[in-house]
């Protein structure tokens, strides 16, 4: 059974560990690649607030919503865009959800507009190579942050996958990153690590990293894993993005054995039924 660690995200403040925590995914964005971006509505802010409740009446514990795609090779946009997607949004939710809301951002100035709207949390996808200003947002607002390992960006990441030692050389690069927060203010209980599934990596190091999670018990954090729809599961399968969700059941389930706290999922509902069903099997495990 994974460890159980103290967790604060500004004025929330809850152990994980006991179960599976789901953080449902809102993109905000004309081409994600799970091709369910809201931006293609007209009234996109209204989309995502709904489709954010929905998620949380599935059994959300965590709302991350964010303005940019991270696929492979996708543009970068400047904050200004990004915010003008994203703090609407956060807007509307912060003020009847009851979870802990993520803005899923590497820019320091989305950042800080995000936890001026009431966000909790960030998700940092280069959480290894972190803005500056982002940390001290983080620090300054008590907030939340998931230290994710990248290489690179988007759009150079594929090319950055060669590794010594994987797990080690992941390790040593989180380490580093960690290392950065509590120097510049951010506390340990407000610190969650992730191994960046999909991020310069290969399919078959997404599966190492899989089976191999529980190395990362090391840090003493709570541990996030984010394999829904991704393409080392089509790559398997031979399936497109929206036929790959008993991929998604498996990969994330067998993560929640080898000790994670936290699952990033698209499809709330199908994984918080999986999620408990793990969870009870790890428990009689014991």
């Amino acid at each position: 059974m994974r460890p159980i660690y103290h967790f604060k995200a500004r004025h929330f403040s809850f152990e994980l560990g006991q179960k599976t925590a789901l953080m449902g995914i809102v993109n905000v964005t004309p081409d994600s690649f799970s091709a369910d971006g809201v931006l293609k509505y007209k009234n996109f802010t209204t989309a995502a607030f709904r489709y954010a409740l929905q998620q949380i009446r599935d059994g959300a514990d965590f709302i991350d919503i964010g303005g940019e795609s991270s696929r492979p090779g996708a543009k970068r946009i400047s904050a200004g865009e990004e915010i003008e997607r994203v703090i609407p949004v956060i807007k509307k939710l912060v003020k009847v959800a009851k979870i802990p809301i993520s803005i899923d951002t590497y820019k320091g100035e989305t950042a800080q507009h995000a936890l001026d709207a009431g966000a909790t949390l960030i998700n940092n996808i280069q959480g290894t190579h972190a803005e500056k200003h982002l940390l001290k947002m983080a620090a300054k607002y008590q907030a939340a942050i998931v230290i994710m390992h990248m290489r690179g960006n988007a759009r150079t990441m594929q090319k950055k996958t060669r590794y010594k030692n994987l797990m080690m050389d992941i390790i040593a690069e989180l380490q580093k990153a960690l290392e950065n927060c509590l120097e510049i203010g951010i506390k340990s209980d407000n610190i969650i690590i992730d191994p960046g599934i999909g991020f310069a990596k290969t399919a078959e190091q997404n599966l190492e990293i899989i089976n191999r999670l529980q190395e990362l018990r090391i840090f003493q954090r709570p541990i996030l894993i984010g394999t829904s729809r991704k393409s080392f599961i089509g790559k398997i399968l031979g399936q497109n993005t929206d036929e790959r969700l008993s991929g998604t059941i498996a990969s994330s389930v067998l993560a929640i054995a080898k000790g994670a706290h936290i699952i990033r999922v698209h499809d709330v509902w199908p994984l918080s039924q999986a999620a408990l069903i793990a969870d009870a099997i790890t428990r009689e495990g014991k």
